[in-house]
């Protein structure tokens, strides 16, 4: 009780503060970044530098109310097989911008529902990927399932398209909780798809599930962890539901009297977290978890976890190249992002613009603020030696970067050894601890809840 009484006293239940997959937040990026500067970008880029392609297709059969990606519905397969032609088109003017050279180190085909897909279109988008851009011998390609959305063709096909990774969308299994999200999606049906992985020989196996839900208790929590558990994946990611109809109006369908408070929620993600710990899963980072064979793991242990938009990532690309609408790159100038609308995206790629309507050039400080940051998200701890030796910066400008923590959150953070460190019992504030070496950071933030 004390010890959730302290974490009240920090603010931590009222908070909003960023997921800090990024830094600075997509919800900083500006016009100011557009196709011409980002034109720029792309040829002063080292072929020598390991990158990721991200690929995004907006297109699901049904549009979950949970969701807040930037997705459309459809029920006709045209519009997007003429979304793979508009990619095709993007890949091939992304290729002639770019030196020759360039290889990928990991794949994600994202979205939406990537696996709307016919065979022939998974066919035809992996070869022109693999055409524009040979893989780096070990490169890892993951795809997001639906497992309505999944068969024994299309899985062979991607199977033949090189992915190593599958990943499964839960969210949750109580039928009322799927019902009050728009999700309806049985444990049958789930477990169907698992198999129709593991048979076409996928080991890499991710689920995602979510936690704030409308309606979820702690024996519902602890029902759906134990049924995916069955499922043996061996990484786990425990998203904590963002309710902000104001961004994604779809969510107004949510029952918001239902969804549990900023105490209840902690006590959702504990219950989980419990259970995943008993089977032998290691936690990563804020909300993911891991088999400790898993990739992940070895990377927590060899301090080289990173934060990407998908999440804790052991990708060590420093270039991230964002395909399709409202994709996000990442290059070492700043961030670019893609027309979110898909419209806009198709208008720009077929009049040979590079589509990037928004993003963010980086300043001077936001090098060793975003390594703190994503330090903080990774290892819970900032080490002011390294950020000196990457970033130059001075022991006194660190000392007073660092102090103020200190003053702020008392017992939440600690000197070890020279380094800040977050305690395991209060690392439910690490993205509130994170948000104050924003520079960005408005008083409330206006970003999804912080638990």
């Amino acid at each position: 009780m004390e010890h959730l009484s302290q974490l009240r006293r920090t603010g931590l239940f009222e908070s909003r503060a960023p997921r800090y997959t990024s830094y600075p937040p997509a919800t900083q990026f500006r016009p100011t970044v557009d196709g011409a500067v980002v034109g720029g970008w792309m040829e002063a880029l080292d072929p020598g530098t390991p990158v990721s392609l991200y690929v995004h297709v907006p297109f699901c059969r049904r549009l979950c109310w949970f969701c807040a990606c930037r997705t459309q519905g459809t029920q006709s397969l045209k519009p997007v097989a003429d979304y793979v032609q508009a990619l095709l088109v993007e890949l091939r003017q992304l290729r002639a911008r770019l030196p020759q050279g360039i290889t990928l180190s990991r794949l994600h085909w994202g979205g939406g529902t990537p696996t709307l897909l016919t065979p022939a279109l998974i066919a035809l988008l992996a070869d022109a990927i693999r055409a524009a851009f040979p893989f780096r011998e070990g490169a890892e390609f993951s795809v997001e399932i639906d497992p309505s959305e999944i068969d024994a063709p299309r899985m062979a096909a991607l199977v033949r398209a090189g992915m190593t990774r599958a990943s499964v969308g839960v969210q949750d299994f109580d039928p009322q909780i799927q019902d009050s999200i728009g999700r309806p999606q049985s444990f049958a049906l789930t477990a169907r798809a698992v198999d129709l992985i593991r048979d076409h020989g996928i080991a890499g196996l991710n689920a995602d599930i979510l936690y704030g839900l409308p309606h979820q208790t702690g024996a519902r929590m602890a029902d759906t962890v134990q049924k995916l558990l069955a499922l043996s994946p061996d990484r786990v990611a425990l998203y904590g539901y963002a309710h902000v109809p104001w961004m994604s109006r779809r969510q107004v369908m949510i029952p918001e009297a239902a969804l549990p408070d900023g105490e209840a929620r902690l006590a959702l993600f504990d219950t989980a977290r419990a259970l995943f710990l008993d089977d032998g899963f290691r936690q990563i980072g804020i909300d993911h978890f891991a088999r400790p064979d898993d990739g992940l793991a070895r990377a927590a242990d060899q301090v080289r976890l990173r934060r990407n938009f998908q999440g804790y990532t052991d990708d060590g690309a420093e270039v991230l190249l964002g395909l399709g609408a409202s994709s996000i790159s990442r290059y070492p100038q700043g961030y670019a992002q893609n027309a979110p609308a898909t419209g806009a995206w198709l208008a720009a790629v077929r009049a040979g613009h590079v589509p990037v309507t928004r993003g963010h050039a980086f300043g001077p400080e936001d090098g060793w603020r975003g390594r703190m940051i994503e330090a903080l998200m990774c290892d819970f701890r900032i080490d002011p030696a390294d950020i000196q030796a990457r970033f130059g910066l001075t022991p006194d400008l660190q000392s007073r970067i660092l102090a103020p923590l200190l003053d702020r959150f008392g017992p939440a953070v600690a000197l070890r050894d020279g380094a800040l460190v977050i305690p395991p019992e209060a690392r439910p504030l690490t993205r509130l601890i994170a948000q104050a070496l924003d520079a960005y950071a408005a008083p409330e933030g206006g970003h999804s809840a912080a638990v």
